[in-house]
């Protein structure tokens, strides 16, 4: 006898899993899976898998969320999204997901064929939806976490653009001076072969050092952040520059803010749908942003498994909020944690928003200065012997 849940005062066979007989299978050119075998799974690689979690998968969950809710079967719903998907590899993993499920695997099953677009999160969240009933529903609470995890996103690479942006052009426009511009007045400098000021003469040495030497040292500084973000990609390379970012002034606290957010959020959505608190707790680990608080949730998870509660496990650490761990106390007085994690995550989304505006507006002023210092400085060391020989004559 079929499994029958109840979702949306309908009655509902199988929920989140495909109908196909053998006979259809077999029309596909299918081979049907024997009874109690579980179909082979191919974890092949996605080409443009960040891009696709990032941009794809929110519009993808709230449109699937909202055909779920209509009453539409979950095949016809990713066969629909498959059709009107512009991004071709997307539209190859909905199709794969899709035959999988008519081949008798659940939703949540199918979804761990590509964990780079569907991490354990979501995976998780779709199982304990599929578990109580409640696919649609929850699908469109992933929608809203996925998008609150963008919008998070955006505002935290837009804010962090703006100087990466200045300072470049700064750069450019310092290092084209130094090699073009600064020769030509050193040639007629020369000409007039008095001794320049120490400024003019380090400067024109610079730029000497650079024209003869510029190649080297533009391999030298690519060899280096080559080098640097591979040991960024490695376990300690990540938790030594987390570590390292969480003690810069400003930056730090911002970070700590941010990962208090991730961390509320991801639990929060995970416990509402009855994820095991310890399973929660290990994607919670990946989903902060953050290796040092990542192995803080870790770490607090061996204590709850030794059954101390998840609270006094975070009390002594330094990293997320202590009013962060207080809500989460006081939820499990209550017995609502994920009604606590919801609203922590809301107060500090709205700290993140606030402190990356005032961030912003320091920025602004500061880098207008540091950009009128370094060209402003180059064009005082080139005009420099020029006063200086105004002075000779003049007097």
């Amino acid at each position: 006898m079929s499994p029958v849940v109840k979702q949306n005062n309908r009655t509902v066979a199988n929920e989140g899993r495909g109908t196909t007989t053998p006979k259809k299978q077999q029309l596909r050119g299918q081979r049907a899976p024997t009874p109690g075998s579980k179909p082979r799974k191919k974890r092949g690689h996605v080409p443009g898998a960040k891009k696709i979690a990032n941009d794809s998968l929110p519009g993808f969950s709230r449109q699937l969320s909202a055909m779920l809710t209509a009453g539409m079967p979950i095949v016809a719903a990713l066969e629909a999204l498959q059709e009107q998907t512009d991004n071709p590899n997307f539209k190859t993993v909905i199709q794969q997901v899709r035959g999988a499920i008519e081949n008798g695997s659940a939703f949540s099953e199918s979804l761990r064929l590509f964990p780079t677009i569907f991490n354990d999160l979501y995976a998780n969240m779709v199982r304990g939806g599929e578990s109580g009933g409640s696919l649609a529903e929850v699908v469109g609470r992933l929608a809203g976490f996925l998008e609150e995890s963008a919008k998070l996103r955006r505002k935290v690479k837009s804010a962090m653009m703006y100087p990466v942006i200045v300072l470049c052009i700064a750069f450019t426009i310092a290092i084209g001076m130094i090699v073009f511009i600064v020769p030509v007045f050193g040639a007629m400098f020369a000409d007039f072969g008095a001794d320049l000021p120490a400024p003019t003469q380090a400067l024109l040495d610079v730029s000497d050092f650079l024209r003869s030497y510029g190649v080297y040292v533009a391999v030298v500084a690519i060899t280096v952040i080559v080098l640097f973000k591979r040991w960024k990609k490695t376990e300690n390379g990540a938790y030594a520059f987390d570590n390292f970012v969480l003690r810069f002034p400003v930056f730090g606290e911002l970070n700590k803010k941010v990962a208090a957010a991730r961390f509320s959020r991801t639990f929060g959505q995970l416990i509402r749908s009855g994820v095991p608190i310890l399973s929660a707790l290990e994607i919670c680990s990946g989903a902060t942003g953050n290796k040092v608080a990542g192995r803080i949730v870790l770490e607090a998870r061996e204590s709850v498994e030794k059954g101390e509660p998840l609270s006094s496990a975070m009390l002594t650490q330094t990293v997320f909020p202590i009013m962060m761990v207080r809500m989460l106390q006081a939820g499990e007085k209550t017995g609502k944690i994920d009604e606590m994690m919801e609203s922590i995550a809301d107060f500090y989304d709205d700290e993140v928003e606030t402190m990356l505006s005032g961030l912003t507006s320091l920025l602004e002023p500061l880098l207008m200065v540091f950009l009128g210092v370094i060209i402003g400085g180059i064009v005082l060391c080139m005009f420099l012997p020029i006063f200086k020989m105004g002075e000779v004559v003049g007097g």
